[in-house]
């Protein structure tokens, strides 16, 4: 029997006060992110605490009351081999996974869904030129900030919109950015995703959701006076009620 059924569990897709770590990850890619950041960060705290203990040892045993006469060492050719090769190993133990990562966030999967997602001062347009409306018209829809004033019980201040981007989750989506005026940037931190919107240019990016959820994001890059305003949310749903969701939007 799974467990989550007995015990849920809520996961953090949004941004909270005095938050200092991680939203939790809902994608492959960020859960490649996280995991070498912690396994970094283990040996990083190792290191800081040898260091540290190594610098107290030297101000302890080499103060001038216990060693008035202070040794003339010119150089030592042993420690500062180990101190150039030992570092060297540990770069390139960080560098592997990391170049590996970066690799495969450029990696292309055959999606089954394409969604374009437009910024403008100050809010997103998405288009899903994959379905087409009784006039041909692909499903467009704009994504505006619901202001303080028309919040309802349970949404959240300045991450909420009227109209959220619905995607299937377990579905290999592609994201297509580019941006109607200035700069903007596509940033979602649970789905380990943040892309320029470029204007008068495509950049892509690939989605795989391993839940279902909400999922909040923001504009991460200063486009004027209300780029504080216009934030995203992806919702992922079943593939049924995706389906419901677009023929709903087409109708």
């Amino acid at each position: 029997m799974n467990l989550i059924w007995i015990f849920p569990i809520a996961f953090r897709d949004a941004a909270e006060p005095w938050q200092l770590g991680f939203q939790d990850p809902a994608t492959p890619m960020m859960q490649g992110i996280i995991d070498p950041h912690h396994d970094i960060f283990f040996f990083l705290i190792v290191i800081l605490i040898f260091v540290l203990w190594m610098l107290v040892r030297a101000l302890w045993h080499f103060h001038y009351k216990r060693n008035p006469i202070p040794e003339r060492i010119v150089h030592g050719t042993t420690i500062e081999i180990i101190w150039t090769i030992f570092p060297s190993i540990i770069l390139m133990f960080i560098a592997i996974p990391s170049f590996a990562l970066l690799y495969s966030m450029d990696e292309v999967v055959d999606p089954a869904i394409t969604i374009k997602a437009i910024g403008h001062q100050w809010y997103w347009t998405y288009e899903y030129s994959d379905y087409n409306s009784s006039d041909e018209q692909s499903l467009t829809f704009d994504s505006y900030m619901i202001p303080d004033d028309d919040l309802e019980l349970g949404q959240l201040r300045l991450l909420d919109v009227d109209n959220r981007m619905v995607v299937p989750a377990k579905t290999h989506l592609r994201m297509i950015i580019t941006s109607a005026d200035v700069l903007h940037s596509w940033a979602v931190p649970s789905l380990g995703v943040k892309c320029d919107a470029v204007p008068g240019r495509l950049n892509q990016t690939s989605i795989f959701i391993k839940r279902e959820g909400v999922y909040y994001g923001q504009c991460s890059e200063l486009c004027g006076t209300n780029h504080a305003f216009m934030p995203i949310v992806v919702e992922a749903v079943s593939l049924d009620d995706y389906v419901s969701w677009v023929s709903n939007k087409l109708d």
